[in-house]
């Protein structure tokens, strides 16, 4: 695996394997109050130029679980937010700490602050990608469906880092990959230059067409954060591209939903279908959790085996 966890079109199937992998055991571990110390006297500095519950909260609870400390650098409040330029961060960060976690607006500034970190950087969210969230996702999948090789996923909404991450991480693990969105609004052309060399993949502004048949759906907001002043234009745009009851009618019998939160029930997803699924759908996010602290294992603390 790569020094880095930067966006899953830089892992391999058998990367994305072992992360799943390790994760599953982390948590089975973790559920029977088995303590690991892989990053016993580890840091991990997290700067977040984004706001944040689930990454932020996750993280800390990760790292503490291993035995590590971590270390919350807002933006606002650290020399980053002031101008400084990013390498130089990355090399300053680098003396301190033996990770860096990065959640902000650019893919180009995660790539830079890695380019120049002598430590792992890992995405913890951009505009362009969010690995960690998808690598929960598929151990979610995995976990309620015992194989990944196969599966229809599909995603209905706006053709954003979510949706970006998803074809990738589908894909790379086997699964036919139908995604639905506007034409103004589709996926990243990076993306789907990667997506439209596999016969697995569909992408159509018909919400029927890519939801038939599928055992599991996807779907995020409408505007994501930065998006605000977006929000009725992108209302306009995305009526018809909810997932809802008449919708499920057409998936596989146990289909699955997933979303990443926070949830607009009313907008992208009905509450019937979210309360439906919100089991798994909690479960999705706890697993962030899990999920983390594999990656973490394996880039911060050489687990390079399984546990």
């Amino acid at each position: 695996m790569q020094k880095d966890l930067l966006k899953l079109l830089d892992l391999s199937e058998e990367d994305i394997v072992h992360i799943l992998n390790v994760a599953d055991q982390l948590k089975y571990e973790h559920k029977h109050n088995i303590e690991h110390n892989f990053l016993k006297g580890k840091s991990l500095a997290m700067i977040f130029e984004k706001n944040s519950t689930r990454t932020r909260v996750s993280f800390e609870v990760g790292v503490y679980q291993m035995g590590g400390h971590a270390l919350f650098l807002s933006g606002k409040e650290s020399q980053i937010g002031r101008g400084e330029p990013v390498e130089d961060t990355a090399r300053v960060l680098s003396r301190y700490c033996d990770g860096i976690m990065i959640r902000t607006f650019d893919q180009e500034e995660v790539e830079n602050l890695a380019r120049h970190a002598a430590i792992p950087v890992i995405n913890g969210l951009t505009d362009f990608a969010h690995p960690c969230q998808v690598l929960a996702d598929l151990m979610t999948i995995r976990e309620r469906k015992a194989t990944l090789q196969g599966l229809k996923m599909c995603y209905i909404g706006d053709g954003n880092n979510m949706a970006n991450s998803l074809i990738v991480g589908g894909l790379k693990s086997g699964m036919q990959v139908s995604v639905a969105t506007p034409d103004s609004y589709r996926p990243d052309s990076r993306v789907l230059e990667f997506a439209q060399a596999s016969d697995k993949f569909l992408l159509t502004n018909d919400v029927r067409a890519a939801a038939e048949g599928a055992d599991v759906i996807f779907t995020d907001v409408w505007a994501s954060m930065g998006q605000e002043e977006e929000r009725e234009k992108r209302a306009r745009a995305f009526q018809g591209y909810q997932v809802n009851a008449e919708l499920m009618k057409l998936t596989n019998e146990g289909c699955m939903v997933q979303h990443c939160l926070p949830a607009h029930r009313g907008e992208e997803i009905t509450a019937g279908v979210f309360e439906a699924h919100a089991g798994e759908i909690f479960e999705e996010a706890e697993n962030r959790l899990h999920a983390q602290k594999a990656v973490m294992a394996i880039l911060m603390g050489g687990l390079r085996e399984e546990p």
